[in-house]
């Protein structure tokens, strides 16, 4: 298969232009977004959505992220993934298959049924997690493209894919929020570095490679600049696979977490890794065949689990 996205194979980075769609939907008014939000995500490579859940349900999701947490001993050990330098846990990845309510968050409609909208075909999950950022010792997430990753390590062919965090926490402009470069999504940055096997063993506690140089990120954000949107519990950040993003540390006493879920679109199934021969597991790339995801309707509840 052509590689029409390379990248970690040439001594210095290039800005190539993006070949795909970014809402690959046509809006109707029958669409579960406006067309001002359509639009903007189209523009922007981001949307914020706010006020999809009950005070009840933003409680169970947290109640359930916080027994998550609290007993990591009972995950399966390799989708538990702790902070760079320490025992703190920074991210539990394939969370939905280990917890029927983040099974049932990642199916809903007002989740799912926007991925289906934008990617404009039947969606299932490639990846989701839950990160969770603590007081005074969460570590930053450097700049990427997800997309990036996904292609060169995972085999995702397109740019038909993308992001949704859940935010269980207030996320404020101190406790290490998502920042985003709105628009960098239109270009796809080329990284340097030949991917070493196994890659993930580290990366997913501080990655090196797949990492942006400084100075095409100086560019970016010059042209674009950059935002960190804020929010309550509940709040809903959707990001286009290609969008380049990070956060900073946290070294304030609230603690930031989110849930993290990547829907990737049925025509867009992982092929082999366009960079190193083995691909990464299944619980960080789903590989398998496993039906499309459908998008259900009601309540979330505690009472799921």
């Amino acid at each position: 298969m052509q590689d029409i996205y390379p990248s970690r194979c040439a001594a210095e980075p290039e800005m190539l232009p993006r070949t795909d769609p970014v809402v690959h939907g046509t809006w109707t008014e029958a669409a579960p977004l406006t067309r001002a939000q359509t639009e903007g995500f189209e523009r922007d490579g981001f949307l914020v959505l706010e006020d999809l859940f009950s005070a009840d349900e933003i409680a169970a999701l947290q109640t359930e992220a916080a027994k998550i947490l609290a007993d990591p001993d009972a995950l399966e050990p390799e989708t538990v993934i702790a902070e760079p330098g320490g025992k703190e846990v920074r991210s539990v990845f394939s969370v939905h298959t280990q917890n029927r309510l983040m099974a049932r968050l990642a199916a809903d409609e007002r989740l799912a049924g926007v991925a289906r909208f934008l990617l404009n075909d039947d969606i299932y999950l490639h990846q989701t997690r839950l990160n969770y950022k603590p007081g005074f010792l969460g570590k930053e997430f450097y700049w990427h493209s997800d997309f990036e990753t996904w292609h060169v390590e995972d085999g995702m062919p397109r740019m038909r894919a993308l992001s949704m965090s859940v935010l269980l926490a207030e996320n404020t402009a101190n406790n290490g929020p998502l920042m985003l470069i709105p628009g960098s999504h239109r270009n796809y940055l080329t990284c340097v570095g030949e991917t070493p096997e196994n890659h993930y063993r580290t990366s997913l506690r501080k990655q090196e490679y797949g990492v942006p140089d400084d100075q095409s990120l100086a560019e970016m954000a010059h042209r674009h600049g950059i935002v960190a949107p804020t929010g309550k519990p509940g709040t809903v950040i959707i990001f286009d696979c290609n969008t380049m993003h990070g956060s900073n540390g946290n070294i304030t006493p609230f603690p930031r977490s989110n849930v993290f879920f990547v829907f990737n679109a049925v025509s867009n199934r992982l092929e082999r890794p366009f960079g190193p021969e083995t691909p990464r597991p299944e619980f960080i790339a789903a590989r398998a065949e496993t039906p499309a995801l459908r998008p259900v309707s009601g309540l979330l509840t505690g009472e799921l689990v």
